[in-house]
């Protein structure tokens, strides 16, 4: 009964998706609505998958240096799986509200602020246990560290000198380090104190009717004269007599200087009524954080003059007032609220007669016949037929009682009930998983899942899941029109020039009208004739390719030890880029640039190479007749 008790301040966790992982909120206030369900206004704590890398970098660069000053060195011994796993625990406040039915709660968890004298690996040992140290801001995506920190440790302890001896002096100078403002043992009594102190407050008094702004913020004598009243004009007065060295009558007479009588105004007097409205809502919004206050409502006045205008505020009716009112709205809200367990079934329960070859690369079929009965993971008695692949993909356990499908639909992914429970708590997996980087794992042993050997030694980056294999495969009318369309679609050209464009609708419209006037035959393949690879083999052993002759050098005899290699500009295309890059087919295959785009013979290509030698280019030509 208990534990399904929600109470305002209690942390806890709301589901607002059946896939993804729970939330963590605070409860600020549970109210109830006008058709009778209850919401709740909740404080909102992010994790880690919910900010950008950018700034997890940042939140990682603040714990490096949180682990060097941690008393406890335990942390930099921990293994890499339970640093994962604290990873999950790690939650960033935020100032953030909103209102969430109360029906979406899901249980009860523990946030605490990061203190640097305890061990983090505590919160490892206990369930439901979260930390933060860092404030995100959802809408500057900024993360900074939390001003209401528990300063404990070294570096917050003050020096304490050693105490003096007996008869000792202390060898510093006082008079630097306090100001005497007030004499108690002075020749005035009390009576001639509070005299004086009248006349302060009437010349305060009269020193407001003089004042032009004054009249306006006080129209009234009875305002004027409690504003007079207040601690700044009295403070002044007792600075002045003490000036005076307790001197009744010049401390009068500093009063009312040659100028005009003395004006003292605090933070109260001094601020407007809609600055004091502006500062209200800043307080109902941020509370006691004055830095806020200031950078988001008052950034024209000092932190200084904030803090000191909140404690006159407090001495105010209006702060009476408020506090009764606010008093008078808690007890018509809700104290607590009673939520039943949450039993429906997740849409992410895999049935059990789902195989588990088609999810994850499971290992044999759920509800195959087995030596004793049908198989059933997690049911004693059931023998799992032995298969390939891994089954959870957190732990990589083979049974459980329970299996939820987890990631995107295509991976085909799935949790067991332990590690799905982890998943919906912590918002990760009990160990990384191969987005993260490399893990062992059962199973893996230079296997793929489908039982090839992996050329990787079995690394989780390339026990890659299985994916559906597919072709393209071309109609008839499409390859007719390849044969009868030749003239437009130019194939060769187009192999060369694989980015350009193809009007298939000019194709498909031209070999509708060429169909009808065409062989009725299918046109026959030009017949080629290939000689065995052992006569090309010898052919080639009996000519081999001649040596280059070297360039001839240019602009007479040089020493070649000057020389240093010249760069020669390549020889541009200007038509449009292909495949090949720059240059033309020509100088691809060692021809002139100059020539024209039409097909060369093999035997020209060839009789230039050997004229080049001083071979005969007649028997040259026989020799490559005879090679086709």
């Amino acid at each position: 009964m208990a534990a399904n008790m929600y109470r305002v301040g209690d942390y806890v966790y709301f589901e607002n998706s059946s896939s993804n992982p729970l939330l963590i909120r605070r409860i600020e206030e549970l109210n109830k609505t006008a058709n009778g369900n209850v919401e709740a206004k909740v404080v909102c704590f992010y994790r880690r998958r919910d900010i950008s890398s950018t700034l997890i970098a940042l939140a990682d660069k603040h714990a490096r240096e949180l682990e060097e000053e941690m008393e406890n060195p335990e942390m930099s011994d921990l293994p890499e799986k339970q640093k994962h796993q604290l990873r999950h625990r790690e939650l960033f406040l935020s100032r953030q509200l909103e209102s969430l039915p109360a029906t979406h709660i899901r249980g009860k968890c523990c946030v605490t602020l990061l203190n640097e004298t305890e061990a983090l690996k505590s919160y490892l040992d206990r369930e439901d246990a979260f930390f933060y140290s860092l404030v995100y801001d959802p809408q500057q995506k900024t993360l900074l560290a939390d001003k209401g920190e528990i300063r404990v440790g070294n570096k917050f302890q003050a020096d304490i000198t050693d105490l003096l001896k007996e008869g000792e002096e202390d060898g510093r100078d006082l008079e630097k380090l306090e100001e005497k403002v007030w004499d108690p043992n002075s020749s005035l009594t009390e009576k001639q104190i509070d005299q004086f102190l009248v006349v302060a407050r009437s010349v305060g008094t009269f020193a407001r009717a003089l004042d032009c702004s004054s009249s306006v913020r006080q129209p009234s004598l009875h305002m004027s004269a409690a504003a007079a009243s207040r601690d700044i004009t009295l403070f002044h007065a007792m600075d002045t007599l003490h000036a005076t060295g307790y001197d009744m009558t010049r401390a009068i007479a500093a009063l009312v200087p040659q100028g005009g009588p003395v004006l003292c105004r605090d933070e109260m007097e001094e601020w407007s009524a809609s600055e004091a409205n502006l500062f209200e809502e800043a307080l109902e919004k941020y509370g006691k954080d004055f830095t806020d206050i200031q950078q988001d409502f008052l950034p024209w006045k000092s932190l200084t003059s904030i803090i000191e205008y909140y404690y006159m505020w407090k001495t105010t009716d209006r702060y009476v007032q408020q506090k009764r009112l606010k008093a008078a709205e808690a007890e018509s809200k809700l104290k607590q609220v009673y939520i039943p367990n949450y039993n429906k079934p997740n849409p992410n329960q895999l049935s059990n007669n789902v195989k588990p070859a088609l999810v994850n690369g499971a290992a044999g079929p759920v509800g195959s016949v087995g030596p004793a009965g049908p198989v059933v993971p997690g049911l004693p008695g059931s023998v799992p037929t032995p298969g390939l692949g891994r089954a959870c993909e957190s732990c990589y356990t083979s049974s459980s009682y329970q299996w939820y499908s987890w990631g995107p639909p295509n991976m085909q992914c799935r949790l067991c009930a332990s590690c799905w429970t982890y998943w919906k708590k912590y918002g990760g997996l009990k160990m990384p998983t191969r987005l993260d980087g490399e893990r062992p794992g059962p199973n893996r042993n230079n296997m793929s899942p489908h039982g090839l050997p992996l050329r990787h030694s079995g690394s989780p980056k390339f026990a890659v899941k299985t994916r559906q294999a597919f072709y393209l495969q071309t109609t008839g009318l499409t390859r007719m029109a390849r044969r009868l369309c030749q003239d437009i679609i130019r194939p060769r050209y187009l192999a060369r020039h694989p980015y350009l464009p193809v009007n298939t609708a000019a194709i498909k419209a031209e070999c509708a009208l060429r169909l009808p006037d065409g062989p009725k035959k299918p046109l026959s393949l030009k017949p080629v004739e290939r000689k065995p690879l052992e006569s090309v083999v010898r052919y080639l052993e009996a000519h081999p390719r001649p040596a280059k002759p070297d360039p001839p050098i240019r602009g007479g005899s040089i020493s070649t030890g000057s020389l240093t290699p010249i760069k020669s500009s390549p020889i541009l295309n200007n038509g449009s880029p292909t495949i090949l890059g720059k240059r033309t087919y020509e100088q691809h295959n060692g021809l002139d640039g100059t020539k024209s785009k039409a097909l060369t013979p093999q035997w020209d290509i060839m009789a230039k190479r050997v004229s080049e030698a001083a071979r005969p280019s007649v028997s040259l030509q026989d020799e490559v007749h005879e090679l086709d």
